[in-house]
């Protein structure tokens, strides 16, 4: 089996309390960190490892760090996004609940190497254990003395907070989960400016979400140059993996970054139930576009994943066996855009609302044959066109659905 650096340590009894986690040599390397390197020493490894953002987005999280000024007046802050939102994504979870200690110890490294002073966890509001679970933890290290003032006698502070959303999908985006954070609705912003240098408050902030922050402190214990070799030259580091759906052993998977799709599907979740044939899989939450079984032989990975025209997303994959009809997948997809659009650009908001009506006029046996080119050219002019990636979302899917599965379509409209 490939070695584990997130879950290793999941089958330990009470791991998320302290005296567990420090058992297992938890806030050891913290400690190293603190009295011994430079903020810059930290940077530089995680830019070394080539860690990319395990929350969608898959962009560099030492490159990004990077992109905060240094020398400024005004305070800086890290935002971790634990929203969580996306249909089929469940693994950010897990690390909460199983160790939120390697994610607070991940978050004070962090802000030793930016140099912030207050950090902010934004949790989805469905996540009442979790958030628990973390404002228990911070209190435990705050305790020991790993987060706080004077933060092992070395002279760095640091302030975490859990803050809870309001269930809205559209606060995963970054600069809305921002607006969200400073108490306003969470409409997206414009960009540019971009949070490294106008976040929240107008500050200088980092947004990384929780598996990210994770591997800093394995990253800091040993390594880039190790971390880079458990995955990919340029993607380094093992993913979580939540795979759900038609699969014999549904759950959540660490694997090596590139590990191939078909082999995540048919080895580690044990294949498709009850002996049927794959139909499909949306390989990183419901925002990626739909792979067919002929598709899936492929790597794990963000390059690989955006030249078939798909992405890696959050790692969710969904499979979808022969007797899922596709209007419905199209149906809940269509749907959940349109609800969860939060109407500031046109495209996102007349062009979801359209294609949901449209859907649900085909699901009810109304439909004609040309609704299809409808919705083709709809969610086509949704795509590229708003403030954020939600419109993005909604259109990529919809769009690799019906041109990948039209005959289908058509023989349902037909009947």
């Amino acid at each position: 089996m490939p070695e584990k650096i997130l879950t290793k340590d999941f089958d330990v009894k009470h791991l998320f309390k302290i005296d567990e986690y420090m058992k297992k040599g938890g806030y050891k390397t913290l400690t190293r960190v603190l009295k011994e390197l430079k903020p810059e020493d930290v940077m530089s490894e995680v830019k070394a490892a080539h860690l990319r953002g395990r929350g969608g987005a898959g962009f560099p999280a030492g490159v990004k760090w990077g992109f905060v000024p240094k020398d400024v007046d005004k305070p800086k802050y890290l935002c971790v996004n634990a929203d969580e939102g996306e249909p089929g994504t469940f693994k950010d979870r897990y690390i909460m609940t199983h160790n939120p200690h390697l994610l607070l110890e991940g978050i004070v490294m962090t802000c030793f190497a930016v140099g912030i002073h207050t950090a902010y966890i934004y949790i989805r509001g469905e996540y009442e254990n979790m958030a628990v679970r973390l404002e228990n933890a911070i209190s435990e290290a705050e305790a020991k003395g790993f987060i706080g003032k004077n933060i092992l006698k070395t002279g760095f502070d640091l302030n975490v907070t859990v803050h809870r959303g309001a269930g809205a999908y559209i606060c995963g985006e970054e600069t809305a989960l921002l607006e969200s954070l400073e108490g306003k609705r969470g409409n997206p912003r414009l960009k540019p400016p971009f949070p490294a240098a106008v976040g929240l408050f107008q500050n200088p902030t980092v947004i990384n979400n929780v598996e990210t922050l994770s591997n800093v402190p394995c990253i800091m214990e040993k390594g880039a140059d190790w971390f880079v070799k458990q995955g990919l030259s340029e993607d380094g580091g093992t993913r979580l993996f939540g795979v759900s759906g038609k699969v014999k052993k549904p759950g959540v998977y660490e694997l090596p970054v590139g590990t191939s799709l078909k082999e995540l599907v048919y080895t580690y979740a044990g294949g498709i139930k009850s002996g049927k044939k794959l139909k499909a899989v949306i390989p990183g939450g419901m925002s990626s576009p739909i792979l067919k079984p002929d598709e899936i032989d492929i790597s794990m990975d963000c390059a690989s994943l955006m030249k078939a025209d798909s992405m890696l997303g959050s790692g969710a994959v969904i499979v979808l066996d022969e007797d899922v009809p596709i209007i419905d997948v199209l149906r809940k997809v269509t749907q959940f855009y349109s609800h969860e659009s939060c109407g500031q650009c046109t495209p996102c908001r007349i062009g979801n609302s359209w294609i949901n009506k449209i859907v649900k006029r085909i699901y009810r046996g109304e439909g004609k044959k040309e609704d299809l080119d409808k919705i083709e050219k709809l969610a086509s002019n949704i795509l590229g066109r708003t403030l954020c990636p939600l419109g993005d979302a909604a259109a990529m899917p919809i769009l690799s659905i019906v041109k990948k599965f039209r005959k289908e379509l058509e023989s349902f409209i037909k009947g």
